[in-house]
């Protein structure tokens, strides 16, 4: 008799976990179909899944939670010092580090939403970025609706550019390699370095020009070519630095703005050529 009442229990639990798990599966199921059909369909769901990818590894992110402020004076002299006006840094949400006034705060967003941000120092020219976010260019609402863009090396120099009347610029997040790589292209996947391009694939499709107005100096130039290598050569500009003595060239936007002023750096941008299949061995530059 207690055999058969044992039995009899083993049967009922094994049952009722049968029938949770069942349940479970169901839920879940139910939950993937609703996402689905929001979605327009499966093909629809599933059509790209690196834009899912990337919308599950940003995290969210607010002025308050990375303890961002308004400039103050110290920061806006600073800025002044560089022609760069106080109209400007706030078209841009360009803030500072709560607490620090020696440190800038260059907010990175998509469609108005705070995406990203980068700090650098004003003093030591120092750069870092906030984590656990993903990489996108500087200013990318600026050209959501544009048929022709300039492409700079640095936050700065894109602010510079709209000193000079030129709203439709961006800026890569992360600098310039030291040299143009010798490999193939990668998979877009296994394009770390320059997973920002990929991730403003949608804006950058539309551009019919493009202009690329990176450093002068050996790692600007590679800049200018691997950026050319993912964007088609066929569209894009490059431009050519006005000489700062009979040795060097001026190395980027802000500088040309700084020593020669905003005609000047209108007139570089306004005479970009063509870019050329191969880069010159050697920049001209001051060391």
């Amino acid at each position: 008799m207690i055999k058969q009442k044992a039995v009899v229990f083993f049967l009922n639990f094994n049952l009722t976990c049968l029938c949770r798990i069942f349940c479970c599966w169901w839920l879940t199921g139910l939950v993937l179909l609703v996402g689905i059909l929001q979605c327009g369909g499966v093909s629809e769901a599933f059509a790209d899944s690196n834009n899912i990818r990337k919308v599950m590894s940003s995290r969210e992110i607010t002025e308050k939670s990375l303890g961002l402020e308004p400039l103050g004076d110290k920061v806006i002299a600073y800025f002044a010092g560089r022609m760069i006006s106080e109209g400007t840094l706030r078209r841009n949400s360009v803030m500072q580090l709560s607490g620090d006034q020696d440190v800038i705060a260059l907010p990175f967003k998509q469609n108005g939403v705070l995406v990203g941000c980068k700090y650098r120092t004003c003093r030591e020219k120092k750069f870092w970025q906030v984590k656990g976010t993903q990489k996108w260019l500087f200013g990318l609402d600026d050209i959501k609706d544009a048929d022709e863009i300039i492409i700079v090396e640095g936050e700065i120099d894109k602010l510079a550019m709209e000193e000079a009347g030129f709203l439709n610029c961006v800026s890569v997040p992360c600098g310039a390699p030291q040299k143009v790589s010798a490999k193939e292209l990668p998979p877009q996947e296994k394009d770390t370095g320059y997973q920002y391009v990929w991730n403003c694939k949608e804006h950058l499709d539309k551009v019919s020009r493009i202009i690329l107005a990176t450093d002068g100096d050996i790692p600007g130039q590679a800049l200018a070519e691997e950026l050319a290598r993912r964007l088609g050569k066929e569209r894009c500009w490059r431009v050519h630095w006005p000489k700062k003595d009979e040795f060097c060239c001026f190395k980027d936007a802000n500088e040309v703005l700084m020593f020669l002023g905003r005609d000047a750096l209108k007139e570089v941008i306004e005479n970009a050529e063509l870019y050329q299949l191969q880069v010159p061995e050697q920049a001209m530059q001051c060391t």
